[in-house]
C-alpha cells in the first residue's frame, strides 16, 4: 500500500479524497493556486505544494507542476478526482514514466474512451447498443447542416472530447445548427483542447441513466447499480439518484451486462462509468443507448455509496495498489434510496447566472452517521472494504425523518470566495432513506436548514425540485427543467396552510425585535408591552395576527374572527425561541416541523422556508392602513443598455458603433465558470457606444453597449 498520496485536484473532491486517504493511514500531499492558498482542502492536508497563479492552466491543468510536486514530497501515487487532469492520457502516461502511480485506469483505456467518436465505434464492436448518428469528423456548418438533415431533427451537436455537459448543443432545425456548431467546436476547445464536432440524433422523452464499474487488475469487472441523472440544465447534472425509479432489474443486469463487456474489451481497470441514454417513451426499458464512458470517479458517486455501502475512493486506491477485489457481483446488494443534489453559486430567481465572491455565511445542514467516507466511530469494514450502515441518530431522525442519513461533500469555507476561474459547485448534498420518499423527505429538511449568504445559490430551487408532483412520482426527463419551468423560477408554490404559519412565525419575530430594540434604546420603564394585534403582509396578501408569548413558545391566533382558509382564526402553539440576529429558526407550529431562514431586509423581513423565499412586512395596524397611499418607485429604464448579468470574461464583440440590430440579434458572448453566454439585443436599435472590447473582465452590471 502507498505511504504518500498527492491529490491533483482541488475543492471538495480533494477533501472528499483526503478524507478516505487518512482513514487508511496515507499520508497526503494538497497542490493549489493562489486563488485556493486558505482552501479547506490545503488545510486538512499534512503537506501542501503551491502550483501558480489562479487560471487552472497555469495550475491544477499543468501536469510538470503537478510531477514536480511529487518528486519534491515523495508522493508515491496521484488521485486525480474528476475534472481537470483526471482523463488525460499523457498525464498518466507522464506519471508512470516517473514512476509515479496514477490511481485510476490504464493510460490505454482513457486514450479508448477520451474521444467521444472512437469510444462510439469501439462500443459497437463490443456488443453495446450506440445512438444512430454520424461519427466522422465534421469540418464545417455547411457539412454541419447538411448531416443534421439527413439524420434527421432534432440532432444533438457534441465537442468529442468534450463532458460535464460542456461543448454540447440541442439543435431543432437547420438555424440551431448554424448558431451553434462553431460555437460547440469553440468552447471543446476552450475546455478540452480538441475543436471536433460529432452529431447524432436526440433520443424522445430522454433519460438519462449511468452504470458504475470498479474493476481491478487481474480480470475482474463488477457493476455496482445505476444512478438516475435526468435532471440537468444545460446539459449540467443537478440531481442524482440511485437507484434509478425507471429501471428493472432485468434492465439493470442488461444495462451492467453491457458496460462490463466494453470495459473488458478496452483493459479497464478502477472506477469509471458507462452513461447511457434511455428512451422514456418505451415502456420496455430497452431502448438505451452508449453515450460514453468516464474513465474517473463521477461527481454522484455518493449515491452509489450510499446504496452499496462501498467507498469507491478506498477501492480506487486499492486498486492502484494492486490489490484483487474483495467482492464478487454477486455480493453486490443495492440498500434503500440516496439522492444527491448540487449546490451551485448561481442564483435561480435570476435565470441562473453565476454568482461569485465571498461566502459572507456558510453552514451546512447537520450531518448524521452515514456511510461517509471519512472516520466515524461505530462504522466496521469487512475485508471486501465494505462499509456496515449503522442506525442513524436522532440527530439524523430530526433532520429528515425516521431511519434517514444526511451527508455534506462541500471543500468551501465560510469568509472563503467562491472563484470564477473554476467550477460554481459549492456542495453536494446526499440523504439515504430506506425508500424514495423518505430520501427525497431528507433532501426538503436539510435543504431548508442549508445556510449561504453573500453570494448567489439555487438552494431554493433544489427544495422545489424536491416538491415538484412530477419528480417525486418519478416521470422525469432530461428536458424536466426546461419543461417545468420555462419562464424561469420565482419559489416554489406554497400552500396555504405553510403562509399562515409563516405569518405567526414573522408576528413573533417582529414582537422580539421590536421589544429588543425598546429595551437597548431604554425608553421604556418596566416590561415591554406587546401589541395587542400587527398586520403581517406576504407577499399581497395580508393577514392580522395576535401573538401572546409564554415561557419556550408564543401563542398566535392569525386573522383572528375569520373562518376561511386553513387555520385561519385558530389558534396557533409556536414552540421555539427567536432570538435577534438568530438566522435559522427551527419550532414546531401545531406539530408541524418549520425550519425558516430569517434575515432583516430594511424595514421588512425576508423568510426562507421550503424552496421560497417571502417578502414580509409586519406593522401595527395603523401604520399598514397608511402603508396603502405610498407611492412605489418605478424601476430605472435599461432598455437602451446591453449589460453584464454575471462577472466573467468578453470573448467576443460582434457589433460596431453605427451597426444596426434586430431583436434576439447575438450582440456579445461572455464566459463564465467555463460555459459560454451569448447575450442579445432585447430591441431593434441602433449602436451608440462600446465601452469595453473583446477580452475585458467584466463585473455584474457593467455595460457592454450602447443603444440608441
Amino acid at each position: 500500500m502507498f505511504s504518500k498520496v498527492l491529490i491533483a485536484n482541488r475543492g471538495e473532491i480533494a477533501c472528499r479524497v483526503i478524507r478516505t486517504a487518512k482513514r487508511m493511514g496515507i499520508a497526503t500531499v494538497a497542490v493549489y493556486s493562489d486563488a485556493d492558498a486558505r482552501a479547506p482542502h490545503v488545510r486538512m492536508a499534512d503537506e501542501s505544494v503551491r502550483l501558480g497563479p489562479p487560471p487552472a492552466s497555469e495550475s491544477y491543468l499543468n501536469a510538470e507542476l503537478i510531477i514536480d510536486a511529487c518528486k519534491a514530497t515523495g508522493a508515491e501515487a496521484v488521485h486525480p478526482g474528476y475534472g481537470f487532469l483526471s482523463e488525460r492520457e499523457r498525464f498518466a502516461r507522464a506519471l508512470d514514466k516517473a514512476g509515479i502511480t496514477f490511481i485510476g485506469p490504464p493510460p490505454k483505456a482513457i486514450a479508448a474512451m477520451g474521444d467521444k467518436i472512437e469510444s462510439k465505434k469501439l462500443a459497437q464492436k463490443a456488443g453495446v447498443n450506440i445512438v444512430p448518428g454520424f461519427l466522422g469528423d465534421i469540418a464545417t456548418t455547411e457539412e454541419a447542416v447538411k448531416i443534421a438533415a439527413d439524420i434527421g431533427y432534432p440532432v444533438m451537436m457534441k465537442a468529442s472530447a468534450g463532458g460535464g455537459g460542456k461543448g454540447m448543443r440541442l439543435a431543432h432545425n437547420e438555424q440551431d445548427v448554424r448558431d451553434g456548431f462553431e460555437a460547440t467546436k469553440r468552447e471543446g476547445l476552450a475546455s478540452f483542447g480538441d475543436d471536433r464536432v460529432f452529431i447524432e440524433k436526440f433520443i424522445e422523452a430522454p433519460r438519462h441513466i449511468e452504470i458504475q464499474l470498479l474493476g481491478d487488475q487481474h480480470g475482474t469487472v463488477l457493476y455496482l447499480g445505476e444512478r438516475e441523472c435526468s435532471i440537468q440544465r444545460r446539459h449540467q447534472k443537478v440531481v442524482e439518484e440511485a437507484p434509478s425509479p425507471f429501471v428493472t432489474p432485468a434492465m439493470r443486469k442488461a444495462m451492467g451486462e453491457q458496460a462490463v463487456a466494453l470495459a473488458r474489451a478496452v483493459g479497464y481497470y478502477s472506477a469509471g462509468t458507462v452513461e447511457l441514454i434511455v428512451s422514456g417513451a418505451d415502456p420496455s426499458g430497452k431502448s438505451f443507448y452508449f453515450l460514453e464512458m468516464n474513465t474517473r470517479l463521477q461527481v454522484e458517486h455518493p449515491v452509489t455509496e450510499e446504496v452499496t455501502g462501498l467507498d469507491l475512493v478506498e477501492q480506487m486506491i486499492r486498486v492502484a495498489a494492486g490489490e484483487k477485489l474483495g467482492l464478487r457481483q454477486k455480493d453486490v446488494k443495492l440498500d434503500g434510496w440516496s439522492v444527491e443534489t448540487r449546490v451551485y453559486a448561481e442564483d435561480p430567481y435570476r435565470h441562473f447566472l453565476p454568482s461569485t465572491g465571498r461566502l459572507v455565511r456558510y453552514k451546512p445542514p447537520m450531518q448524521s452517521d452515514s456511510v461517509r467516507p471519512e472516520p466515524v466511530e461505530g462504522l466496521a469494514f469487512s475485508s471486501s472494504g465494505k462499509r456496515k450502515r449503522r442506525a442513524s441518530t436522532s440527530s439524523a431522525r430530526t433532520a429528515g425523518g425516521s431511519d434517514v442519513q444526511v451527508r455534506v461533500d462541500d471543500g468551501v469555507f465560510e469568509g472563503g470566495e467562491v472563484s470564477m476561474f473554476y467550477d460554481p459547485m459549492i456542495a453536494k448534498l446526499i440523504t439515504w432513506g430506506p425508500d424514495r420518499e423518505a430520501a427525497i423527505d431528507a433532501q426538503v429538511a436539510a435543504l431548508d436548514a442549508f445556510e449561504i449568504d453573500g453570494i448567489g445559490h439555487n438552494v431554493d430551487f433544489l427544495s422545489a425540485l424536491m416538491q415538484h408532483p412530477r419528480f417525486r412520482s418519478g416521470d422525469i426527463t432530461t428536458g424536466f427543467i426546461a419543461e417545468e419551468y420555462p419562464e424561469g423560477f420565482t419559489g416554489a408554490p406554497a400552500d396555504e396552510q405553510l403562509l399562515l404559519d409563516l405569518a405567526a412565525i414573522a408576528g413573533m419575530v417582529a414582537a422580539v425585535h421590536e421589544a429588543r430594540a425598546a429595551e437597548v434604546d431604554d425608553q421604556l420603564n418596566g416590561p415591554v408591552p406587546q401589541p395587542s394585534e400587527r398586520v403581517v403582509k406576504i407577499g399581497s396578501a395580508e393577514h392580522r395576527v395576535r401573538i401572546k408569548p409564554y415561557d419556550g413558545g408564543t401563542l398566535a391566533v392569525v386573522n383572528p374572527g375569520s373562518g376561511s382558509g386553513a387555520g385561519a382564526g385558530e389558534l396557533i402553539d409556536i414552540i421555539g425561541r427567536w432570538e435577534p440576529g438568530q438566522r435559522l429558526l427551527t419550532a414546531t407550529v401545531d406539530g408541524r416541523r418549520r425550519t425558516v431562514r430569517i434575515r432583516r431586509e430594511g424595514r421588512g423581513w425576508a423568510l426562507t422556508a421550503r424552496g421560497r423565499r417571502h417578502k414580509v412586512q409586519v406593522m401595527p395596524p395603523h401604520v399598514a392602513e397608511l402603508s396603502q397611499h405610498m407611492i412605489e418607485k418605478a424601476p430605472p429604464d435599461l432598455s437602451r443598455l446591453l449589460i453584464a448579468p454575471m462577472p466573467g470574461l468578453l470573448t467576443r464583440l460582434d457589433v460596431e458603433v453605427g451597426d444596426k440590430v434586430e431583436a434576439g440579434q447575438p450582440v456579445a458572448v461572455v464566459e463564465a465558470m467555463k460555459m459560454e453566454n451569448i447575450l442579445r439585443a432585447g430591441r431593434a436599435a441602433t449602436v451608440k457606444a462600446t465601452p469595453v472590447k473583446a477580452g475585458d473582465s467584466l463585473s455584474v452590471d457593467q455595460v457592454i453597449v450602447e443603444f440608441e
